[in-house]
């Protein structure tokens, strides 16, 4: 397993002032979840869906209710992440209105008798983002586990979705780390994939 203690001093660091970061923009704009919504390309629900994982926001993470909302009303099949006992990521089936547990962490999760369900857009929380598609997240490696088990058995396009003030100019990476596809602000959405082949093709 993943563990903050064995992480660079650099990414802790940086973790640190990423909370400060998103903490202040969440003050700047409570709206920002629904202008997000408004922003997200519905193209991505048409070529990754339908089974779309989201997540209940915790403390300052922009909100994402308002966009499963939307992706639910264009057709997505909604789940939910669950912190299983041994650690790992699930994801479940889950429509709004149906009760959330407290789980792991303080998170907000199905029941554990929810069905499983492998979905193939996921929508991924984060402290920060670069434009190589490197995610911050908070040192457990949760998502990046499950992620790899998602695409080692198939699709999965993931997408971060961030304040527009947590898009930095580089991410330390580690090798267990998964690339996302796709970020989405309040301001607008990045296709990160589609950066890093340009680059590639420069390069």
């Amino acid at each position: 397993m993943f563990s903050a203690m064995n992480e660079r001093p650099d990414k802790k660091l940086l973790r640190h002032h990423m909370r400060q970061i998103r903490e202040e923009a969440a003050a700047r704009d409570p709206g920002a979840g629904e202008s997000l919504a408004d922003v997200f390309p519905m193209k991505l629900l048409e070529r990754y869906g339908p089974v779309v994982s989201g997540y209940v926001k915790l403390n300052d993470e922009i909100d994402p209710a308002p966009l499963l909302k939307k992706l639910a009303q264009g057709g997505g099949e909604l789940a939910l992440p669950r912190v299983d006992p041994d650690g790992l990521i699930s994801f479940r089936a889950w429509s709004h209105g149906e009760p959330l547990e407290r789980g792991a962490f303080g998170l907000a999760e199905p029941a554990a008798e929810a069905p499983r369900v492998t979905p193939t857009l996921v929508l991924v929380p984060a402290l920060a983002i670069d434009a190589k598609g490197v995610r911050l997240g908070y040192g457990k490696g949760h998502y990046d586990r499950a992620l790899a088990r998602l695409r080692a058995e198939g699709r999965a396009f993931a997408c971060a979705l961030v304040y527009q003030a947590q898009i930095i100019d580089a991410v330390p990476s580690e090798p267990h780390d998964q690339q996302m596809d796709w970020a989405v602000s309040e301001r607008g959405s990045t296709p990160l994939f589609m950066m890093n082949a340009l680059k590639q093709a420069a390069s």
